[in-house]
């Protein structure tokens, strides 16, 4: 073959090669501009089909406040930082700058992918800073990603721990009110549809599915103020005296909410490393005790209600003791013949017992159950205890005569100041209620409004120089109580020397607004008796208290009113 034919053999070639060549070029072209422009949809589809993601849009819990809308419980959006496990252990990427962030040992963060690697999500640290989670995903390790979340904070801390509760890292109720309105406060999540990178990230918000729905505010009858003032004081007490805990519950006398209600020992709900669980209760409506001579005016309230005796009935308690069976109930000295209001005033056990061996028992019985012993308050509190009342059908006379000075029966804080509330509101029996009351509360009537107010009168000489009470006495007002002083029970009787001191008591006694009791558990030292321990505590709670609701002073002189408008401010102050 000549060179001229093989120049012009290679030159086919060429031309076929370089066809074939354009040819392709034309079909990628034309290929790119089908997906790219024509039917660019499809793309967009299968790609959106693999990064388009359907996530959570978490709800707001509701804030909780006080009666004044300070805050006592709100949530704050936080981060928490969570992986594939897979995804992460394929990626090759060191864990050891993420275990840095995360605070963890880099062993430990990778032992947890592993045994964990057949799961599709798994959370690494929950609740950090969002600056935190922004450091995590500049790492761009592929598997881990981050979400919103929100945390419980509580502004009162220990203070109003008791009270309200606390959620768990879910923000789901555990204790309190938290987890009594926990259907309250807790919103509905909603849903969007986003587009993730491959690193998880979500680059862009497609649509809303549904829109999140908050959690309800809860407005609580708590004033802050006043529940600060009881707090320090209640904490203090118990400090001083050495003793193992105690409880102050408060009441709105004309509407039965709960104004203040603290216990020790208590916790700090924003800090629960080492908490145990024991610190969670609330010992005011979960602890029940044998209420001691803080029964006696419902012993009364009985005797006047059968209409054998009056105020002006007189009892023998000479010689200060007498035998009932086998037993001998005694006073601390010889009242000699005493009448009706210095039985309370002295606090005689002889003629509180007595008068009770003289009545029906079904009368004591009823008048107990009508001020609310022997049932919950119907506060809604979780764990509220009922107390316990036994069946007068099968009380003995000994259980008789000790159920008149508090001994057999057993009720709890807030029911004690229940009871005290049905004197307090002239024999009306209100609901107690955690929750503030915007309109008038209306009472059933249990005892007569003429009687209650002679206890009344009665009481208030407990407070009296003559009184066991005399140090609940309140500068400026007029306060009706009475002390109580319990030997705590124990295996096989009652201690010798373990006490539970007592004081329930209102002010201003004509037209009483507060109501309180205190408790004091197991005072040690000399100084254990409730005219002693829990009186004092009562005095400068109830007087900080008054003064900060601006109830009118109503026993002072002009010198005594100068004095106490003076104090106002201070207190106001220092319960802030």
């Amino acid at each position: 073959m000549s060179g001229f034919e093989l120049s012009t053999e290679f030159g086919k070639r060429r031309g076929l090669l370089l066809c074939l060549y354009l040819l392709a070029m034309s079909a990628l072209v034309w290929r790119a501009i089908d997906l790219q422009v024509l039917n660019k949809e499809f793309l967009q589809e299968h790609g959106n089909a693999r990064a388009l993601r359907v996530v959570e849009i978490p709800a707001h819990r509701g804030i909780i406040t006080d009666r004044n809308d300070e805050p006592l419980a709100v949530s704050t959006p936080v981060k928490s930082i969570w992986a594939t496990p897979k995804k992460v252990l394929y990626s090759g990427h060191d864990l050891t700058q993420l275990a840095r962030l995360v605070d963890l040992p880099p062993r430990e963060l990778f032992s947890m992918m592993e045994e964990r690697i057949g799961r599709e999500f798994i959370y690494i640290k929950r609740h950090v800073e969002p600056a935190l989670a922004e450091k995590v995903m500049e790492l761009n390790i592929p598997g881990i990603s981050v979400e919103q979340e929100f945390k419980r904070y509580y502004p009162a801390g220990e203070v109003a721990a008791h009270i309200v509760g606390f959620t768990n890292i879910d923000d789901v109720g555990q204790e309190g009110l938290e987890l009594a309105y926990d259907h309250w406060l807790r919103g509905t999540p909603g849903s969007k549809r986003v587009i993730k990178d491959r690193l998880g990230r979500i680059i862009e918000d497609v649509e809303s599915i549904q829109t999140p729905d908050p959690g309800k505010m809860l407005h609580l009858s708590i004033d802050r103020r006043i529940q600060y003032l009881a707090y320090r004081e209640l904490k203090s007490a118990v400090k001083a005296y050495h003793a193992r805990g105690g409880s102050l519950v408060m009441l709105d006398a004309e509407t039965g909410e709960v104004l203040a209600m603290v216990g020790q020992p208590s916790h700090n709900p924003n800090n629960r490393s080492g908490m145990r669980s024991e610190l969670f209760r609330n010992r005011a409506v979960t602890d029940v005790f044998e209420p001691g001579s803080t029964i006696k005016p419902f012993t009364i309230v009985a005797a006047l209600q059968s209409g054998i005796y009056t105020p002006d009935s007189y009892v023998d308690t000479r010689p200060g003791y007498f035998r009932v069976g086998a037993h001998t109930i005694s006073d601390h000295r010889n009242f000699g013949v005493i009448d009706i209001p210095t039985i309370i005033k002295k606090s005689s056990n002889v003629g509180a017992s007595k008068i009770a061996l003289s009545l029906e028992p079904e009368m004591i019985r009823n008048t107990l159950l009508r001020v609310g012993f022997g049932m919950t308050t119907g506060s809604g509190f979780p764990g509220e205890s009922s107390g316990y009342l036994g069946s007068s059908t099968y009380w003995s006379d000994i259980e008789l005569a000790t159920i008149a000075f508090g001994y057999g029966v057993s009720v709890t804080a807030l029911q004690l100041a229940q009871a005290y509330l049905v004197l307090a509101a002239d024999g009306k029996l209100l609901p107690v209620t955690f929750i503030k009351q915007d309109f008038p509360v209306e009472g059933k009537r249990v005892i007569p409004a003429k009687i209650t107010r002679q206890v009344r009168q009665m009481l208030e000489e407990v407070v009296s120089s003559e009184g066991t009470g005399v140090r609940a006495a309140v500068k400026g007002y007029s306060v009706a109580g009475k002390t109580g002083t319990v030997h705590k029970a124990v295996e096989g009787g009652y201690s010798d020397d373990r006490y539970i001191s007592l004081f329930a008591g209102m002010a201003p006694v004509n037209k009483p607004r507060l109501v309180m009791v205190v408790t004091i558990d197991e005072p040690s030292g000399d100084q254990y008796y409730g005219g002693q321990v829990a009186a004092p505590l009562f005095s400068t709670v109830m007087q900080g208290s008054l003064r900060l609701l601006d109830v009118p002073p109503d026993k002072l002189s002009e010198t005594g009113a100068r004095q106490i408008v003076a104090g106002t401010d201070m207190i106001s102050r220092g319960a802030q």
